[in-house]
């Protein structure tokens, strides 16, 4: 059976090794190409045939595991593997607790990309082996997470770029009154009482660390 892959990262010498990787690793399959989150979102809404994505999570507009969760509330039927330079332990379990299928160092081996598409394929997990005992990860925040609207989850990738209210409220065309209204839904479902704390929050979701804003 013929697949068809998203490859979504930014560095183009990455994909095009990714491309390569993918359609050598497995007969007849094609690739569809991604260099930031919003081409990931419309080349998904453009082509129904994808049977799932390689995504990058440092990507321009990705914000993390804010916009995995975003992919994953859109295009749930689409399985995500998660490429990624970042291959702590403690990284591969919030992924996965925030929706991935499968989970690829960048400095594995090629065979690594080629066995995680054909486990997910067939509907299983595919992690790196490794050693150690198991890390705790974001089991409580991820349904939190899970439980936002997509709205919602454009409007916590605002907060964690440090964006004002009415900076999110013009790049999602709509009223500031609507943002604000969904930022109380925000504080409510991350359990937090500020928007600071929300920012912080959203940083750590964006893998960027901490982060405030100054905006109540």
């Amino acid at each position: 059976m013929a697949f068809r892959i998203l490859v979504a990262d930014d560095h183009p010498l990455m994909r095009a090794a990714l491309c390569q990787s993918v359609t050598g690793a497995i007969a007849g399959l094609t690739t569809v190409e991604a260099a930031n989150f919003p081409e990931v979102e419309a080349a998904l809404k453009r082509e129904d045939n994808i049977d799932a994505v390689l995504l990058d999570l440092h990507m321009p507009g990705m914000n993390g595991l804010i916009g995995l969760a975003l992919l994953r509330n859109e295009f749930p039927a689409v399985p995500v593997i998660v490429v990624s330079a970042m291959e702590d332990a403690t990284t591969i379990q919030r992924a996965m607790d925030y929706g991935a299928s499968g989970f690829v160092p960048k400095s594995a081996p090629i065979t690594h990309i080629g066995e995680a598409i054909k486990a997910v394929m067939d509907g299983n997990i595919w992690l790196p082996p490794t050693q150690g005992p198991a890390v705790p990860g974001d089991g409580d925040m991820a349904a939190r997470v899970a439980g936002l609207t997509p709205q919602q989850l454009r409007v916590l990738a605002g907060i964690a770029e440090g964006k004002l209210n009415k900076q999110i409220a013009y790049e999602m065309g709509v009223v500031e009154t609507t943002v604000k209204a969904h930022v109380t839904v925000i504080l409510r479902r991350l359990g937090v009482v500020s928007r600071t704390q929300a920012a912080i929050v959203a940083s750590k979701l964006a893998l960027s660390g901490g982060g405030e804003t100054a905006e109540a």
